[in-house]
């Protein structure tokens, strides 16, 4: 147990100590609005504002006949449909809404959601790439074009930003998040609420709302396996978990939806403490709450709720506000209410919500105010938004080795040979949840690099990747058997003076559903990389991936390896001008890379142990017996064209009464030929506390532009926010005692001092 704490604040208190947050503002005028609305409602009207279907037939031609199409498209004109998701286009969203407005007795808009992740049609880096830039500009500016494009097709609402924390490569949708780090993620969230939602008041119809996903601890489902248990300490969830979507909730986010996990036991479909004593009182969020597809109903799957009517009840006490497509709330809730087994004020509080959020984006004014078709044939696909996404893509590269000088490439009188089949693809670089993108859209970066014209540059495919073209609904079958074009490969390696080999995953190989148990580059593809190398070992590997990979051989043998993830729309362009020097380099890694699945969950803010180290010379340490504990490339690690150095680090004292602001400056060189940036990142460490701290954490960054040879005195600021935690009980601590202070360019390349608190 540590010394005396000298700070104890409850998680309601910080909503007044701090910042006041964006969600405590509502305007009186709206809400007057919507107690007049309400007034008129009956019942049957309000729990159909609770009711969101999916896209069921071709709005745009006749209606449905027969079936449950035939009575969602009834419902729609009976008031009893709240929001559509997956309609989109001008024509099919103007037709739909026009539905509800025209036909309805109260004529309430819908609220049209779709999932826009890392674009609409312009596709930008996926999620766990652009969190590699750690450029938060860049990231908010990536959320507006997609917010653009997304509105001007109709949409205003989308099912994004996922703000999961995970720690395991294995989940398939870590591509979709910001890595491992809460304060990082935190960042990353705010940045990208900002960037869809604007400054919240949706004056602009190319701003649309934005969804915190997913609500919790989605990242720790048991082997990284999807739709699974989580079980999980307070300590992880208050410290880990929530801290990201209590900063997007502070940036004004308007609705939140839930996990498909439970947590120790209870779906977060139906987590009232997570909803209501969390999210809605003590965070004071004044959105709605909307369930995961059908994840109402699968709470009858998890051996949860007994049946479809014990499922509406469960999750709308929780304080589940909207139902995704499980069509329960609009056939139970109504009885339950009237049977007094549902108080009428948790839907009154849900319908509420959900009408807040429609006149905050100004549907009562204009329903159609998202829907222009010069705007949306003007803003898709704009020269802007391309230009956006170059950048953004750039920007999310990390090179994560560089020997021999082979990059950057000369852009003249070298012999420049390009191997795989992702090279020459034009639909995996978009990755995956793009699902409004049209399909071959991406530029190949054997487009990217024939602009370059001054080098012989040769293609050869070598063994395909995979046995057919995969989508978003099938499994990748990677090729395993078929090795045609290898040797054809390796006779053209032998003449070049360099290989760019780009290997890794398909673009569908990560996302929802994509879990795998191994994380090496798949098929034949480590095969090819090792033929290559016996007969030219001059190879730059290029790893498109939407997850960290274990590429122990490559990174031992592989003079130069660049990290490109899936970049988008612009991904060959991208990868061309970082691979020629137009570009240096700057993306640092969100997560961390293993040497194996069996480190799994492996992470840089890990606590020590008992026993971190071999002092005694013996077995009985906290270690592998095979393999080192160490990952293969650490949180934050990103190289640069150009070296840079760290020194002079100062704390401008060494004991700190409550309160006091702490000042940590020191100097950061370019050592190198040339200009580059830096992501400059500081760490602390509570040395001693009440709960035992990682060894460090993440508490600031800055990214530094620095001329060859040039020097920048660099400083940061800590505060009580940045030296507090959450005890197992939730409340916000700061404690006394001395804390140690890290800089540098990765989180295990660092200088460090220290400083107490008293």
């Amino acid at each position: 147990m540590k010394i005396t704490q000298i700070v104890i604040i409850s998680i309601i208190s910080i909503i007044t100590v701090n910042t006041v947050s964006a969600q405590q503002k509502l305007n009186p005028e709206t809400e007057k609005k919507i107690d007049v609305l309400m007034s008129k409602m009956t019942l049957e009207e309000k729990v159909g504002q609770m009711n969101q279907y999916n896209g069921f037939w071709d709005v745009t031609g006749p209606a449905p006949v027969g079936g449950s199409a035939e009575e969602k498209y009834e419902n729609i004109k009976k008031g009893l449909v709240g929001s559509m998701l997956t309609v989109r286009g001008v024509k099919e969203v103007k037709a739909v809404q026009k539905i509800a407005v025209e036909q309805t007795r109260l004529g309430i808009p819908l609220i049209i959601g779709f999932d826009v992740i890392h674009g609409y049609k312009t596709i930008s880096p996926i999620p766990l790439a652009e969190a590699a830039s750690w450029d938060l500009k860049a990231i908010e500016k990536s959320a507006e074009v997609a917010a653009s494009e997304a509105a001007a097709s109709g949409i205003n609402w989308t099912f994004g930003p996922m703000m999961d924390i995970s720690r395991d490569a294995r989940w398939g949708r870590v591509m979709e998040g910001a890595g491992e780090d809460p304060f990082l993620g935190g960042k990353i969230a705010a940045a990208r609420v900002k960037g869809f939602q604007g400054d919240n008041t949706f004056k602009s119809p190319s701003r649309i709302a934005a969804t915190a996903k997913h609500f919790a601890a989605y990242g720790f489902v048991e082997a990284g396996l999807e739709y699974n248990a989580v079980e999980i300490g307070n300590n992880t969830l208050f410290n880990q978990v929530l801290p990201p979507f209590k900063s997007a909730v502070d940036a004004g986010i308007r609705s939140v939806m839930n996990s498909f996990n439970t947590i120790n036991g209870t779906p977060a479909t139906a987590d009232r403490y997570l909803l209501r004593d969390v999210l809605k009182d003590k965070w004071n969020f004044s959105g709605f709450v909307v369930s995961d597809w059908a994840s109402i109903r699968e709470m009858i799957s998890w051996g949860f709720s007994k049946d479809e009517k014990a499922a509406a009840k469960s999750a709308v006490e929780a304080g589940t506000d909207m139902d995704m497509e499980s069509g329960i709330y609009l056939p139970y809730l109504i009885d339950l209410v009237k049977q007094g087994k549902v108080k009428e004020s948790f839907v009154d509080d849900a319908v509420r919500r959900i009408l807040r959020v429609k006149f905050e984006l100004g549907l009562f004014d204009d329903p159609y105010r998202f829907l222009d078709e010069k705007r949306e044939k003007e803003t898709i696909g704009s020269t802007a938004n391309h230009e956006a996404v170059l950048d953004m893509a750039k920007k999310s590269i990390v090179l994560l080795k560089n020997e021999k000088n082979l990059l950057p490439l000369k852009k003249s009188g070298q012999k420049i040979l390009l191997l795989g089949s992702l090279a020459e693809s034009k639909n995996s670089p978009l990755g995956s949840w793009r699902i409004a993108a049209d399909n071959n859209t991406a530029v190949s970066v054997l487009e990217g690099m024939k602009a370059y014209k001054g080098n012989q540059l040769n293609f050869v495919e070598g063994p395909k990747l995979t046995t057919s073209e995969p989508t978003f609904l099938t499994e990748v079958n990677y090729n395993t058997t078929d090795r045609k074009g290898l040797e054809e490969a390796k006779n053209a390696a032998k003449n070049a003076d360099v290989v760019v080999m780009v290997l890794g995953e398909h673009g569908f190989s990560s996302g929802e559903a994509r879990s795998r148990t191994n994380i090496d580059l798949p098929g034949l593809q480590e095969e090819f990389l090792k033929e290559i190398f016996k007969v030219n070992p001059n190879i730059v590997l290029v790893l498109n991936n939407g997850r960290p990979l274990t590429i122990n051989w490559a990174s031992e043998n592989i003079p130069a390896i660049v990290e490109a993830w899936h970049l988008g729309t612009q991904a060959g362009n991208a990868v061309s001008q970082v691979l020629y020097g137009d570009y240096n380099p700057s993306g640092k890694l969100p997560m961390t890379f293993p040497r194996n699945v069996g480190q799994i969950p492996v992470y840089y803010n890990h606590l020590n142990t008992g026993r971190p180290f071999d002092k005694d010379k013996n077995v009985f340490w906290s270690h592998y017996s095979d393999v080192e504990k160490t990952p293969l490339y650490p949180f934050g690690f990103g190289l640069s064209y150009t070296k840079f150095e760290y020194s002079d680090l100062k704390i401008n004292k060494k004991l700190f009464s409550k309160g006091e602001n702490i000042q940590v400056t020191f100097t950061l060189k370019n050592t190198g030929k040339y200009d580059g940036k830096e992501v400059a990142q500081l760490y602390i460490q509570d040395e001693s506390a009440s709960v035992a701290r990682p060894v460090k954490e993440l508490k600031g960054f800055q990214i530094v532009e620095l001329k060859s040879g040039e020097s920048k005195k660099i400083t940061f600021n800590l505060t009580e926010k940045e030296l507090g935690f959450y005890d197992n009980s939730g409340n916000f601590i700061i404690e006394e005692g001395t804390f140690k202070v890290m800089v540098g360019g990765n989180s295990e390349s660092l200088i460090s001092d220290e400083f107490g608190l008293e």
